[in-house]
């Protein structure tokens, strides 16, 4: 009998990845005094919105792959903090329009800047950001998440 384990799966080890990111990042932007799903939410809006546009709720959503739901939890928590503002959208009166405030701006900049150091450290084993091995695993990250998935949340009840 052997007493090696088993290779991890590819889901677990996404998952493992996922979560060191996560606590990296949260650590990084404590300062700041976001955490790691409010950093997601303005540096996607500091993105989104460089060029004067005011994306919506449901377009941060797509932009994260969160659900709407808890992107709108976020905006209403950013919101109270100052750092986000939200306004009736200019062409679909069911929606917000959202865009950083002044306050929202001078913590997400710098914010950013520490995370993208901190994509170096966590992309330094591959050769870093500018290695040929992180482009190919970005690549590989990209072709998963465009992926299609099945709904396979219980397989077993199908074959009653």
């Amino acid at each position: 009998m052997s007493t090696a384990e088993p290779s991890p799966t590819p889901g677990f080890l996404v998952y493992r990845l996922a979560t060191k990111w996560q606590a990296a990042v949260d650590r990084a932007v404590s300062p700041f005094g976001i955490t790691h799903a409010q950093y997601s939410v303005l540096a996607s809006l500091r993105g989104m919105t460089r060029s004067g546009g005011r994306p919506s709720q449901r377009e941060v959503a797509d932009r994260l792959g969160l659900d709407p739901v808890f992107i709108s939890k976020l905006v209403r928590t950013l919101e109270q903090s100052g750092f986000v503002e939200r306004r009736d959208h200019p062409t679909d009166a069911r929606a917000f329009a959202l865009g950083l405030t002044d306050a929202g701006t001078r913590t997400i900049d710098p914010a950013i800047k520490v995370v993208i150091a901190l994509q170096d450290e966590f992309t330094a084993p591959l050769g870093g950001m500018s290695a040929k091995a992180t482009a190919q695993f970005i690549n590989s990250l990209q072709k998963l998440l465009a992926a299609p998935t099945s709904d396979h949340t219980h397989p077993e009840r199908s074959h009653r």
